[in-house]
């Protein structure tokens, strides 16, 4: 079996999308069947997480305007012969080609929303969504093959906006590097040693007002112990929103209490990430959020909001789903205090343990070759997949 996976850039700095697209296509590697993807060549200067992967295809970047129409990805796919083809995303012209292509090779193909239908990312640019809906995606998505959820949530989103197709829910793989079992383990051998009258917190991701860093500094300036914290920012966004983000700092007299320190990744990432106390993501919405398990691997509880399918943190007792109001992330930061560093270091590690069960890469793959062989018709319905009683 051949699969062809596409999606828009494989960029470093793209977020959370090429993250787990690459991660996924590593871990389906191991077998018989082929697994390319095709993309466009990164041509700002960042990183491409597949290069040098046997998988990965990328063509010269010809991308015009924000829907990025490609020629060059158009005459890739005119020549292409797949048995399934994998979209991951929507609204980009290299999704809707390859749509395009499997229905004109009478192929099935399967589209990865990655949270692109939640009602609050539908209305993020709607007016150039919506055509692009009416005259492309629509069909697009209405007529794919299946329609994969990363959690219930996204799931229903996915039947509210009419898709009656099956439906496979599986989570983004995580990739769980050696380096994250090496600082768990040196914080267990060095957790006596940490300071207990101070605490620091902190923040992972793109900056931009849909992760409502907003909320998280107002939480801050609310919180009784706003003195003995320290918030550090991860990450890079709109210069626009990023002065937003300075001015309110400076209005509610955080300067000293808040760090920028800018995009990480690779191992530095985690080694900032094991210097916290405690991760927030305090997110309007969040498909997935490969950040809450990447914190978890390091042994740090995570607070995520009640708008992120992230329940599992109460569940398992690693961390805070709850409102993401100042007021209860204050009470969150506040709590920080009545617990010990090695009492936030065993939430975190039981976070880790829920991670490597049910999340690792290995396991996604696996369920993911089980839906390639359903669809093709050489195995029988996976469990998870849902499809409606008509």
């Amino acid at each position: 079996m051949k699969v062809l996976h596409t999606v828009q850039g494989l960029g470093a700095r793209l977020g959370g999308l090429s993250g787990c697209t690459s991660e996924l296509l590593s871990a389906l590697q191991n077998g018989e069947d082929t697994f390319e993807l095709l993309t466009l060549a990164q041509t700002d200067g960042d990183k491409s997480l597949g290069e040098g992967a046997i998988w990965y295809k990328p063509v010269e970047n010809d991308g015009l305007t924000s829907f990025n129409f490609s020629r060059n990805a158009a005459r890739q796919l005119r020549q292409s012969q797949y048995d399934i083809y994998h979209i991951h995303g929507l609204w980009q012209h290299i999704g809707h080609l390859a749509c395009h292509t499997a229905r004109h090779n009478r192929k099935p193909y399967v589209i990865s929303p990655h949270g692109m239908l939640y009602p609050a990312a539908l209305k993020v640019s709607y007016r150039k969504k919506l055509p692009l809906l009416k005259l492309w995606f629509e069909r697009d998505i209405m007529e794919a093959a299946c329609l994969i959820a990363t959690c219930d949530e996204e799931q229903e989103h996915i039947r509210r906006f009419g898709y009656t197709g099956p439906i496979a829910k599986l989570s983004n793989p995580v990739n769980i590097p050696s380096v994250t079992g090496q600082l768990l383990a040196r914080r267990r051998e060095t957790i006596d040693t940490e300071p207990t009258g101070r605490r620091r917190i902190g923040f992972l991701g793109r900056l931009h007002h849909i992760k409502r860093l907003d909320l998280l500094l107002q939480g801050l300036a609310l919180s009784r112990h706003r003195d003995d914290i320290e918030l550090v920012i991860m990450g890079e966004g709109d210069e626009t929103y990023m002065r937003s983000l300075r001015d309110l700092i400076t209005h509610l007299k955080l300067d000293g209490n808040v760090v920028f320190k800018g995009f990480v990744s690779g191992d530095d990432k985690y080694r900032q990430l094991a210097r916290l106390s405690a991760l927030f993501v305090t997110s309007d919405t969040e498909n997935f959020g490969v950040i809450v398990p990447e914190a978890l691997l390091v042994g740090i509880p995570v607070f995520a909001s009640i708008n992120t399918p992230w329940h599992d943190l109460e569940k398992y007792n690693c961390g805070w789903w709850r409102s993401n109001s100042p007021e209860s992330i204050a009470e969150v930061i506040d709590s920080l205090f009545s617990l010990s560093p090695s009492e936030l270091l065993e939430m975190g590690a039981r976070g880790r343990t829920l991670i490597v069960r049910q999340y690792e890469s290995s396991t996604v793959a696996s369920g993911m070759r089980l839906l390639y062989n359903w669809i093709v018709g050489k195995a029988d319905k996976p469990g998870f997949v849902d499809t409606l009683i008509r």
